[in-house]
């Protein structure tokens, strides 16, 4: 009698690591194409995000693969990582975040595209921390130039708080994605981080399980395109090792720092 109970502890617990690996493992793939996203993104100067604004940027988030597909009533859906920007400059580990929206009007087919947001405030990244935010009514978005030397921005005074990118067919061009909707993708979060995280926890480096390798490969490619763009900018030369080969933050058993992000009125 007492051998049964055991071995049905066992094999639920086998299940249990089996299932978490399988997520772990979704995860991962997520990571590995934001970062291929970047990479190919920035590996090419005219299709590149402008220096200025990747180097003053607050956060960004990277969804690739996302789908557009319909007749006449059509949706959109993506799964993303996003990042913000510590006080020193360092970039976050990041959150897993989902990308949802509908349209009415004349349209048909299914349609792949990666998408690159890019925030230029806080408020639309906070929105999202504490709920979901709507693109174009609780945020402002506006389609991103595109080119390193490009000008920053379509109405030149930077009003928009968020920059959008979308690649389909090879072509890297900016988009208008108002009424989409961004929110965390909780249940990613705790495969990758472990249960009873928040986002907050992620961005300051407070989670039971450390960032696996293809997470931290996609923020050390932040830093790098971030470090090119501010050297760029300031026209002096690139440091003598990328930063993904230097220390961070996230990396060491110190606390991080905390976010330039509000703290919410309470922790859950």
């Amino acid at each position: 009698m007492t051998a049964r109970p055991l071995r049905l502890t066992l094999a639920l617990a086998a299940l249990l690591v089996a299932t978490s690996g399988i997520a772990g493992e979704r995860e991962d793939n997520r990571a590995d194409n934001a970062l291929r996203v970047m990479r190919e993104i920035q590996a090419v100067p005219d299709n590149s995000i402008p220096d200025r604004l990747l180097d003053e940027a607050r956060g960004i988030i990277v969804i690739p693969d996302t789908i557009k597909a319909g007749f006449v009533i059509g949706g959109r859906r993506g799964l993303g990582l996003m990042s913000v920007k510590n006080p020193d400059g360092s970039w976050s580990n990041p959150v897993f975040v989902k990308l949802t929206g509908a349209s009415v009007g004349f349209q048909a087919g299914v349609q792949s595209a990666d998408v690159i947001l890019v925030f230029r405030s806080e408020r639309g990244l906070d929105n999202i921390i504490n709920g979901k935010v709507t693109l174009g009514a609780d945020a402002s978005v506006a389609a991103g130039p595109v080119g390193r030397n490009a000008a920053a921005a379509t109405d030149g005074s930077l009003k928009a708080e968020i920059w959008s990118w979308s690649r389909a067919r090879g072509l890297f061009a900016g988009v208008a994605l108002d009424g989409a909707i961004l929110q965390i993708d909780h249940g990613a979060n705790r495969s990758a981080y472990g249960y009873g995280i928040t986002p907050r926890m992620v961005f300051e480096g407070r989670t039971p399980q450390a960032a696996s390798p293809p997470i931290v490969a996609f923020r050390d490619e932040l830093e790098e395109a971030t470090t090119a763009a501010r050297n760029s900018r300031r026209g002096s030369a690139p440091p003598a090792a990328s930063s993904s080969t230097s220390a961070h933050p996230l990396d060491s058993q110190a606390p991080a720092s905390s976010t330039p992000l509000p703290e919410p009125a309470t922790r859950p």
